[in-house]
């Protein structure tokens, strides 16, 4: 990709590009490392749980007496004699045929059973783990597989998000966790140990690809190798405030010079400076919610490749000194970090401008349900269209006992009836259910602008470690640690260069680790 220098500070010279050796995992544009996770192969299955002795024959054709032979009669033996050797012989006969049967009737269940995973006979539970929706909300497409399928039973348990991903592969691990299981876009490198890769009966390649944003295509294809089922797609949008956009007289901004003018223009402070009503959440670190995400999407849109991320020290810092003006110079400021939280600012009417994703929507409408605000796509640069994807997918886990039911599970899962359903569930308790992940459904959110903007973008979306929100405690939130002390580091001490080297110095080596 072409190296671009398009939120340059021009006080500050943009760095020459070092080239390094090692390419690292790339998350932005361009293909993923092959990795050497195999691909499903089935099982074959046994041939009954109650197989015949080894050995033993079965004579069903030959006379019992043949194969125990009658005793020897005394001679001269009377009538009570051969009453009591004939009571014998008839009792031994009925006792071996009905041993016969029984053992044909095993054999034939035996024979029966070999085409399911479950040795018990009954019917099959699998433990399904979620997130943020309810069971309540859960129930009707498992209802629906459940009538489909009379033999396999959902148990669908909501997990707390905190600690999710530790106690997820703790579980696993253990051999007591879920059969099927979400997990976000990011976690596969943190995950592949426990994930089972979906076989073509499922789903093939080319359907997913089909199906799918390609964003996902890159995200869950790993060696040819499908190792998830997305319910739901979510991209970065930008939020506005109509009230204080209405008052401004200003038009939903495009690019990002209409992005910092109109943020200029709605921004209110009083005689002393302080900042009453904000334009847009742009600049600190710490009270901005998603400021991981924005910084991703001002390094994508600027050209950076985060498997080379040394090669593009100048876009990154100039993406960091985009970022931070809006809040460095006290008197052209339109945020700083003494405000609210991004969000709650927002959903006090007290912010004009607010990136957020379609969870962000709900928590916005629960805060306020008479806030009046739009959502639409992220600023751009001219000729540009890229935004950042963050979305949760479900999974099987390699180590369930029922692997059949669950792949056949995910392929309910798959199935448009199945997530058309899935939405209206989900839109029966808010104004929109998750955005649909299948592209053939997305037409259906156009009555819809504020759900139909997220899938809008989904077409042009890249992913990134670098995202909020996941709380894995892991890949995310350690490189969230470096981008947010890199901000900091800029704000109190205005050394964007070295930051910016030691921001690259210090994720470098964690993204070559996701790469291995």
């Amino acid at each position: 990709m072409e190296n671009k220098t398009i939120f340059q500070n021009p006080q500050v010279p943009p760095q020459p590009a070092q080239k390094v050796e090692d390419p690292l995992y790339s998350v932005a544009n361009q293909p993923q490392e092959e990795r050497t996770a195999p691909l499903f192969q089935a099982q074959p299955q046994q041939q009954g749980n109650y197989p015949p002795p080894s050995g033993q024959q079965v004579y069903q054709n030959s006379p019992l007496t043949d194969f125990y032979p009658q005793p020897k009669q005394k001679k001269g033996g009377g009538s009570s004699g051969k009453k009591i050797v004939s009571i014998f012989l008839s009792v031994f006969i009925v006792v071996a045929f009905i041993l016969i049967l029984a053992l044909g009737a095993i054999f034939v269940l035996s024979n029966s059973s070999g085409n399911s995973s479950n040795s018990s006979g009954g019917a099959v539970t699998l433990t399904y783990w979620g997130l943020f929706e309810e069971s309540s909300t859960m129930q009707g497409i498992i209802n629906q597989f459940e009538k489909q399928n009379p033999g396999i039973k959902i148990n669908y348990v909501k997990q707390d998000i905190n600690q999710y991903r530790e106690r997820l592969v703790t579980r696993i691990d253990n051999g007591t966790g879920p059969d099927i299981f979400r997990f976000h876009n990011t976690w596969y490198p943190m995950l592949s140990s426990e994930l089972l890769p979906l076989p073509s009966d499922v789903i093939t390649p080319d359907e997913f690809k089909l199906i799918y944003y390609p964003v996902m295509q890159k995200d869950l294809i790993n060696n040819g190798a499908i190792y998830g089922i997305p319910l739901e797609v979510d991209t970065l949008s930008l939020f506005i405030n109509n009230t204080l956009f209405q008052a401004a007289g200003l038009q939903t901004p495009v690019t990002w010079d209409q992005f910092r003018n109109d943020a200029t223009a709605m921004t209110v402070k009083d005689q002393n400076g302080k900042i009453l009503t904000a334009g847009a959440a742009m600049g600190t670190y710490d009270n901005v919610d998603h400021a991981a995400d924005i910084l991703s999407l001002l390094m994508l849109q600027s050209g950076v490749d985060f498997s080379n991320i040394q090669a593009y020290s100048s876009q990154v810092q100039d993406a960091f000194n985009f970022y931070t003006s809006f809040t460095s110079d006290p008197k052209t400021s339109i945020w700083d970090g003494t405000l609210d939280p991004s969000t709650l600012a927002f959903s006090k009417g007290k912010l004009g401008m607010y990136f957020g994703y379609s969870q962000d929507y709900y928590t916005i409408k629960q805060y306020n349900p008479n806030l009046s605000f739009q959502v639409v796509p992220v600023p751009q640069l001219p000729g540009e269209n890229v935004t950042l994807a963050s979305y949760w997918v479900e999974g099987v886990s390699q180590k369930s006992k029922y692997q059949k039911e669950a792949l056949m599970f995910m392929k309910f899962l798959a199935q448009k009836e199945t997530q058309v359903e899935l939405y209206q569930d989900e839109a029966k308790i808010r104004d929109f259910g998750e955005p649909y992940a299948r592209v053939d459904l997305a037409d259906n959110l156009k009555s819809n602008p504020n759900a139909y903007t997220f899938v809008a973008q989904a077409p042009y979306a890249q992913s990134s470690y670098f995202v909020s929100s996941t709380d894995d405690n892991g890949i995310n939130q350690q490189l969230d640690g470096y981008l947010g002390t890199a901000i900091n580091t800029i704000l109190t001490q205005g050394t964007a260069p070295d930051a910016t080297q030691t921001f690259i110095e210090a994720v470098s080596p964690i993204l070559q680790q996701v790469s291995k």
